[in-house]
């Protein structure tokens, strides 16, 4: 399975990478390096616990472009 993820950098200077498509996944880190590795887990975690609940596993998402 291939899931898209945002990678952002916070005014901390931490690495935040989200999911969109599974609501509420998201984690961070240090490094870039290490926010991507720690993406991977809470996307295997957040799976286990959406099909525990009989939810589904992903919702769809798009990405648009918005002129301004």
């Amino acid at each position: 399975m291939k899931l898209s993820v945002t990678v952002d950098r916070d005014e901390d200077g931490m690495w935040v990478v989200e999911c969109p498509a599974i609501p509420g996944c998201v984690s961070q880190g240090q490094t870039k390096e290490d926010a991507l590795k720690n993406i991977k887990e809470a996307i295997e975690l957040c799976l286990e616990v959406r099909a525990e609940r009989g939810l589904p596993l992903t919702v769809e998402t798009r990405q648009v472009e918005v002129a301004l």
